[in-house]
């Protein structure tokens, strides 16, 4: 597989194979009113995000939490990935039933085929699925960018989204106990160069 660089605006350039991760952008948490906060605009930086990656060869993952009943259950209509986005042959889905997305689930062992060392996350939820995602791949030593402007999440009765969403860019880059680097960049700034 061709080496790919992965340029940011921030710290020096850095030449690794990568992968987006889109997780839990699915009907049954995007079609009920209401949305998630910003869901129109959330939709088309995923769309350009994960456009841009193919275009350059990279792995783009739908994650799509499950349930056993209800409306995230195995092929109920919520459980599909939502209308909003743009899904292509080649792209890769994983299956999970925690707000971890590699805990029973083969996303490491994709990730691993594919050489990835540095995984590109965005979805849903902020401070529940994408949060947990993205702090155990640094846990398993990948560099982790979180697409800032390309999570959300619900109004809480403690915060509404716009806050929770600002506080996870905030707070997740600042965990440095991994070693990893994880960093919170506006989707627009993630540019992908082949190499």
């Amino acid at each position: 597989m061709t080496a790919i660089g992965y340029t940011v605006t921030f710290a020096v350039e850095e030449v690794m194979e990568f992968a987006v991760a889109v997780v839990d952008v699915q009907e049954g948490l995007f079609s009920p009113l209401p949305q998630p906060a910003f869901a129109a605009a959330i939709f088309s930086r995923i769309n350009a995000l994960t456009a841009r990656a193919r275009e350059a060869g990279a792995p783009v993952i739908f994650i799509q939490h499950e349930t056993e009943e209800g409306d995230l259950a195995t092929s109920a209509p919520g459980w599909q990935l939502a209308a909003g986005l743009t899904i292509e042959a080649g792209d890769h889905f994983v299956r999970k039933t925690t707000g971890d997305s590699f805990l029973r689930t083969d996303l490491a062992a994709l990730l691993e085929a594919h050489a990835v060392s540095h995984l590109i996350v965005c979805g849903y939820a902020t401070e529940f699925c994408v949060d947990t995602t993205v702090r155990r791949a640094a846990a398993l030593g990948y560099t982790v960018t979180l697409a800032s402007d390309a999570h959300t999440t619900h109004d809480k009765a403690h915060a509404d989204a716009a806050r929770i969403i600002a506080h996870h860019n905030a707070t997740l880059p600042e965990i440095t106990s991994f070693g990893p680097v994880i960093a919170a960049r506006p989707s627009a700034e993630i540019v992908f160069v082949g190499g």
